[in-house]
């Protein structure tokens, strides 16, 4: 097995650097590392740092330089969503035309519970309470260690990494859960992190017995040019759920899909013909929605 180390230079991805042996027993390893050119010469000394790290540990190492701020700019992304889509893009070219099996990334446990906090806060459906996980090629097999087990072990084992002088900014709302919020959930349960990643995996659980449940019943559900076939959908028990699932890729705000549910369900209660529901829009993320009979049509 052949696999791809993202290596940032930062303790994180330097303690997956240091024992992909150990996680990854009999693969063979290259790093990739991403210059995103946000930081100006402290970026470049990360690249430096973990090119030499490479050349030490006879590892190859791939480094790619990104213009994230034009990028960002040119598709109306943040910058942190900016260097996601880099970031994944560019891994995924590597994993195809230089037959790595997997690109294995240094999220770990806390990373997971922050994640699920900024879920919860934009509002998310069961897929977001999930966590992380392994998806697409990519591999995270720190989700169990904490950040405090990886500073301990990085520490004790006398292992160099570089500091992002940015993780202290708290502009960004992942620092801010962390830097902010993370502290005062500590000091009313010490182990919330652990408590937040066994209530993920619960989640889990549930979520794919919804999932199962969706893909049993979605036959017949939608035309063969996508509109959803209502009187379908409302004749199931769960219908709300299968609404949600089949609505879910057109970018429906929450209140905008509680408006879709409340009038849905007025007209599934209330004697037939009391209440209308023909043109009746619903906007989407680039996408309207329009009631037309007995169809949910999405239009652009």
């Amino acid at each position: 097995m052949r696999i791809l180390l993202a290596v940032s230079g930062g303790i994180d991805s330097m303690y997956l650097a240091n024992r992909a042996p150990e996680l990854f027993p009999g693969a063979r390893f290259a790093v990739a590392h991403c210059n995103f050119g946000l930081r100006g010469d402290e970026s470049d000394a990360d690249e430096a740092f973990v090119r030499a790290w490479c050349v030490e540990n006879g590892l190859e190492c791939f480094v790619e330089r990104f213009d994230t701020r034009a990028f960002a700019a040119e598709h109306g992304l943040s910058i942190e969503m900016a260097a996601r889509e880099l970031r994944y893009a560019w891994f995924a070219r590597l994993l195809e035309t230089r037959g790595f099996d997997a690109v294995a990334v240094a999220h770990n446990a806390d990373d997971n519970a922050e994640t699920l906090l900024l879920n919860l806060l934009r509002g998310t459906g069961t897929r977001g309470l999930r966590g992380m996980g392994d998806r697409d090629g990519i591999v995270r097999p720190m989700l169990d260690t904490t950040r405090a087990e990886i500073r301990t072990w990085m520490q004790e084992h006398g292992c160099a990494w570089r500091e992002d002088s940015t993780n202290a900014d708290n502009t960004p709302k992942r620092n801010r859960i962390r830097n902010e919020v993370f502290p005062v959930f500590a000091r009313i349960n010490p182990s919330f992190v652990r408590t937040l990643g066994d209530d993920m995996r619960r989640i889990a659980r549930v979520d794919d017995i919804a999932d199962s449940y969706f893909r049993s019943v979605r036959e017949g559900l939608t035309t063969p040019a996508g509109a959803i076939r209502i009187p379908a959908v409302l004749a199931l028990e769960h219908w709300e759920y299968v609404l949600w699932r089949l609505v879910e890729g057109y970018g429906l705000s929450g209140p905008t899909f509680e408006k879709l549910v409340c009038l849905l369900r007025r007209y599934r209660e209330e004697p037939r013909g009391t209440v209308t529901i023909g043109g009746k829009t619903f906007e989407g993320t680039g996408c309207r929605l329009v009631i037309r009979r007995s169809l949910l049509a999405p239009t652009r």
